[in-house]
C-alpha cells in the first residue's frame, strides 16, 4: 500500500497537532532536568536575568520591573519580587534612569553576567545529553529551527498590533 496525498496530509497534520501537547512537556522543564537539576529559583533567576541582558542590548531601551513583567507575562508583583530575589542575590542592581530620574531601571552585575553564562553552559549540556542519541545533522537542524521559531516568536511579541 502506498503513500498518497490524503494519508501525507493525515500524518502532516497529526504531526502538527503534537505540537501543542510537546510545548506544554517541554515547559515542564523536562529539557533542563535532563542530567543535573536545575533549582526552580535558578531557572526564575535566569528568566529576569535573561531579559535584562535583551533589553540593555537594545538601543534605547530600559530595563523595569514592568518590562520584566510583560517579557515574561506575569503580573507586576510577581516580577518585583523576582528582581528582588536576584538583587539580593547580587545579579541585578537597580539604577536611576538616564532618560526619566523618576525611573529605576535595572542593570546586570558581573555575577549575574556569570550567573547567566553558567545556565547557558547548563542549557547546552541538556541539550546534548538528550539529543546525545541523535544523528549530529540533526541536533543542528533542530537546534536551527528552534532557535528560527522563537525569533519568529518574539517579533510577533514587539508588534502586537500586527497579529
Amino acid at each position: 500500500m502506498g503513500t498518497g496525498p490524503q494519508q501525507d496530509e493525515t500524518q502532516a497534520s497529526g504531526l502538527l497537532d503534537a505540537v501543542g501537547p510537546a510545548f506544554s512537556r517541554l515547559r515542564r522543564g523536562a529539557a533542563l532536568n535532563a542530567e543535573k537539576p536545575i533549582a526552580r529559583k535558578d531557572l526564575s533567576r535566569s528568566l529576569v536575568l535573561g531579559v535584562t541582558e535583551e533589553g540593555s542590548t537594545r538601543e534605547g531601551e530600559e530595563v523595569t520591573v514592568g518590562v520584566i513583567a510583560e517579557r515574561l507575562s506575569i503580573d507586576p508583583s510577581a516580577a518585583s519580587r523576582l528582581v528582588s530575589d536576584c538583587i539580593i542575590e547580587g545579579y541585578l542592581l537597580r539604577t536611576a534612569s538616564q532618560v526619566d530620574g523618576r525611573r529605576t531601571i535595572l542593570q546586570l552585575t558581573a555575577a549575574g553576567r556569570q550567573m547567566l553564562t553558567d545556565f547557558r553552559r547548563h542549557q547546552r549540556s541538556a541539550y546534548e545529553h538528550i539529543t546525545r542519541d541523535w544523528p549530529d545533522h540533526e541536533r543542528l537542524e533542530f537546534a536551527r529551527l528552534l532557535i528560527k521559531y522563537v525569533d519568529s516568536l518574539a517579533r510577533l511579541q514587539t508588534r502586537p498590533d500586527e497579529h
